[in-house]
């Protein structure tokens, strides 16, 4: 489905036309330009997709004469500033995103060059958004999977231990898919069925109700639904 690249930029309430306060996450929804348009005859990938850019990544500097030292920090490759450079782009953009387009059923026709805006979402109608949640590192099974751990009376030492893991002799072993202690967030999570509450055009903004993954002024992805 069409969408856009975004950033979280937290959460705030707004009142709807009946009285009611409506928890919304804001995301920014700068332009996005079209890098590249993908069609279903070439290689790759197969389908019908728009690869869309978000920002921008800081390009190589001319050395000057006698000049031996770089400039420090991650600078754009020459392919990448290339392939912007076939839409047009000055810069090529930090973050490149695919789109499907081959699911919808009345699809827009897109060239590279053009610009997507927030003005594709209308009020009312489901998104689907995708970010990355917080990561938490190394965490206990309490912790990680909401286990209620052991007693805390009784001469009982093991509080938030994750307990037996398995039988002895049958299987004799640990079973695939046991919940075990280790990395918690820090994953790609989508969550669907939220519904666009107002759209600011002018400002670039999109509130969404309820919550999305990620912090605070993360990369999220917004796409239509259904």
């Amino acid at each position: 489905m069409l969408g856009m690249i975004g950033k979280k930029l937290g959460m705030t309430q707004i009142f709807n036309e009946q009285g009611q306060q409506i928890p919304c996450t804001v995301v920014e929804l700068k332009p996005n330009p079209v890098v590249q348009v993908l069609t279903n005859e070439s290689d790759k990938p197969g389908y019908t997709a728009v690869q869309l850019g978000y920002g921008t990544t800081r390009m190589r500097r001319e050395a000057k004469k006698g000049e031996i030292k770089t400039p420090k920090g991650v600078r754009a490759s020459k392919s990448s500033v290339g392939h912007a450079a076939k839409a047009g782009l000055q810069a090529p953009p930090r973050i490149l995103r695919a789109f499907r387009l081959d699911d919808m059923a009345n699809a827009p026709t897109y060239k590279a060059g053009d610009v997507i805006e927030a003005s594709i979402f209308q009020v009312g109608e489901l998104v689907k958004v995708t970010g990355t949640s917080k990561g938490r590192g190394f965490q206990g099974v309490v912790k990680r999977f909401g286990i209620g751990g052991g007693p805390n009376t009784h001469g009982n030492t093991k509080h938030r231990r994750p307990g037996s893991i398995g039988a002895g002799t049958d299987p004799s072993r640990v079973i695939k898919g046991k919940r075990m202690p280790g990395h918690y967030g820090s994953a790609r999570h989508t969550q669907i069925n939220l519904r666009v509450e107002k759209v600011d055009t002018e400002r670039h903004l999109l509130y969404i109700r309820g919550a999305v993954a990620g912090a605070a002024n993360g990369v999220v992805l917004v796409r239509k639904q259904g």
